[in-house]
């Protein structure tokens, strides 16, 4: 398995090792959800997030509210900041397996295992060194987190009036009907 476990430090007094969500019992075997696991080990939680909600794998729906639910954790139990969490470990052990049996041919019987696993999400804030790389990366970006929605809409309608073209003028007709000022010039030789 790649990437820290962090279970066993956890039951050390006064430890901390991040906040956590576990799925227990889930249906799938352990080796499908590792697959899913593998690919977010390590990433920030939009990215994450953004990552499993395009993926088609039916473990990435389990694993993508489970990461809902541990940055849920972090924000409400532990204060922490939604922005700066990322994905500390994650791992899926074993759970236990339902035997179920087949009739086969000559009186025998198939063994049917369906599988279930246990699977654990931690995530942690990161480090003041990340966050730096972080906001060197969105700045060469040109885009900022810390700038609100508003202020973003905002940038942007003044952006997107200082490109338009110029707006033609309409004139009033008697009838009461409004046209282009070019059409204007054909109504009044008429």
């Amino acid at each position: 398995m790649t990437g820290p476990k962090l279970n066993e430090a956890t039951r050390l007094a006064g430890v901390s090792s991040g906040t956590r969500a576990s799925a227990m019992y889930v249906r799938m075997s352990a080796s499908k959800v590792r697959v899913v696991l593998n690919l977010i080990r390590g990433l920030e939680v939009q990215e994450a997030d953004s990552l499993l909600q395009f993926l088609e794998r039916d473990s990435a729906h389990v694993v993508r509210k489970l990461l809902a639910s541990a940055v849920a954790n972090a924000t409400f139990n532990d204060e922490k900041d939604g922005d700066t969490l990322y994905v500390k470990a994650c791992f899926a052990d074993e759970g236990p397996t339902l035997k179920r049996f087949r009739p086969r041919a000559k009186g025998r019987a198939g063994a049917i295992l369906k599988r279930t696993c246990h699977v654990t999400i931690i995530v942690e804030t990161m480090t003041d060194r990340a966050l730096a790389v972080r906001q060197q990366r969105d700045d060469a970006k040109g885009t900022s987190r810390t700038t609100s929605r508003a202020a973003r809409v905002s940038g942007s309608r003044a952006r997107a009036q200082k490109s338009a073209p110029p707006v033609k003028s309409d004139v009033t007709v008697e009838q009461g009907e409004t046209v282009d000022s070019d059409a204007s010039e054909q109504v009044e030789e008429n």
